[in-house]
């Protein structure tokens, strides 16, 4: 193993180099406290590897995203979600059999217990769907707990993870429904897992509703594009909490509150706030890129450039396809929508942009598929924890049968020292 040097208060320590599979280094720091009574300072960990997984590839230089291996582009070209699914649980893409088979352990769980319908009543209607999800996904452990045995096999621990894949598209679709004051609708095994979600959102009991095939294509692909995306807040969220030995259930509940936060989840939501100011504003374009470009103007344009991608966003390439056939094919006149694709044209051909890289990501054209698609923008983290779901999954069983040992990160002190307690009387 090669070997690092390190150099402390006159003092020579080796630490060992850790080299992923694909050439990226690390220094394994495990033992510095111990050897060397210091800790390293990484604000945000931002440079600081909590783990080490096989899951997702991510070379933000290159525009590289893979799963398992895999390039997203041949994955959301070919593949449905629950492929996907299986892919990053499994580590393999699954036989038609083995897909088959998983298919049907979910569409046989996609039932909720009724008893739920009581969370949902509880709820003010003023509650954001972030809120409902996460608080009734915690809940579960109380209809199956199995789940909270911590040493349970494998198999009860699938089964839970297959319980989350079918009934979170089923909560996710009550929840809008709950907000429109329209009936819940019951889940059709009759229907492929993306078109069943999309008939307890868009269907009602008076009519047979079939989404159209065009917009089941585009919502799989932003499914798979948002599965995973190595060890971001919500998934080190996840895995940080189920280091506790936390059930799935609380663990992926937390990752959900995580991701409501605006800096993670919240950026598509963002970009549809952005355009309807600059509509209500007028629609001046030019106006709002020349605000863009002025660095003493605080505006910035929302769903542009990336903190990991510094060349481009691989996602975004895909679904960018996705949303011009999706408008194409529901022939939707929006004055927003409008407004997104002039903004996209002026960007990507403006050298200010193009210079810095400041290309549409994806969660610029997710907000435009979401809200062609009639979802209103509350419930676009909702969405985006909808993808994310897979990701967590896998994350949170890597984790655990690899046995990590809890999360417990070190400080720096930089408080008060040693004072006497004064007693109230004499503080004057």
């Amino acid at each position: 193993m090669q070997k690092a040097l390190l150099q402390v208060d006159g003092q020579s320590y080796e630490l060992d180099i850790v080299i992923g599979s694909e050439g990226e280094k690390a220094l394994d720091i495990a033992k510095l406290r111990d050897k060397t009574g210091y800790i390293t300072l990484d604000v945000g960990y931002k440079n600081t590897g909590a783990t080490t997984s096989g899951i997702t590839f991510i070379d933000g230089e290159q525009g590289i995203l893979r799963y398992r291996g895999y390039p997203i582009e041949q994955l959301a070209e070919f593949s449905t979600y629950l492929e996907i699914a299986y892919l990053l649980l499994y580590g393999e893409l699954p036989t038609k059999a083995q897909l088959e088979q998983f298919e049907r352990k979910i569409a046989e769980r996609t039932l909720i217990h009724e008893d739920i319908k009581k969370f949902f009543d509880g709820f003010p209607s003023s509650a954001h769907p972030m809120g409902i999800l996460a608080s009734v996904v915690c809940s579960l452990s109380s209809f199956y707990p199995e789940s909270l045995d911590p040493h349970a096999p494998d198999e009860v621990v699938e089964r839970n993870i297959i319980r989350l894949l079918a009934k979170v598209p089923t909560l996710i679709a009550w929840i809008y429904k709950k907000r429109k004051g329209h009936p819940y609708m019951y889940p059709r095994n009759d229907k492929s897992y993306v078109a069943n979600f999309l008939y307890m959102m868009f269907g009602m009991p008076t009519y047979d509703y079939e989404p159209d095939t065009h917009v089941v294509d585009a919502l799989n692909k932003l499914l798979i594009l948002h599965a995973d995306h190595e060890q971001n807040c919500s998934t080190s969220t996840v895995r940080t909490v189920g280091s506790s030995q936390a059930n799935i259930y609380a663990s992926v509940a937390a990752g959900m509150c995580a991701l409501w936060g605006p800096l993670h989840g919240g950026a598509n939501q963002e970009v549809i706030e952005m355009l309807e100011m600059i509509r209500a504003d007028g629609g001046n374009i030019q106006k709002w890129i020349n605000r863009a470009k002025d660095k003493n103007d605080p505006f910035r344009l929302m769903g542009f450039g990336h903190r990991v991608y510094k060349n481009f966003d691989p996602r975004a390439k895909i679904i960018k396809q996705a949303a011009d056939q999706v408008l194409n094919v529901l022939g939707i006149h929006d004055p927003v929508l409008d407004i997104a694709k002039k903004l996209e044209e002026v960007a990507l051909s403006d050298p200010y942009f193009i210079e810095r890289r400041l290309y549409p990501n994806v969660d610029f054209y997710s907000g435009i598929i979401y809200r062609a698609l009639g979802i209103p923008v509350e419930m676009f983290t909702v969405m985006f924890a909808f993808g994310r779901l897979a990701g967590w999954l896998a994350q949170w069983w890597e984790m655990r049968r690899a046995n990590e040992p809890i999360v417990r990160p070190r400080q720096v002190y930089t408080g008060p020292t040693l004072r006497e307690y004064v007693p109230i009387a004499k503080r004057g």
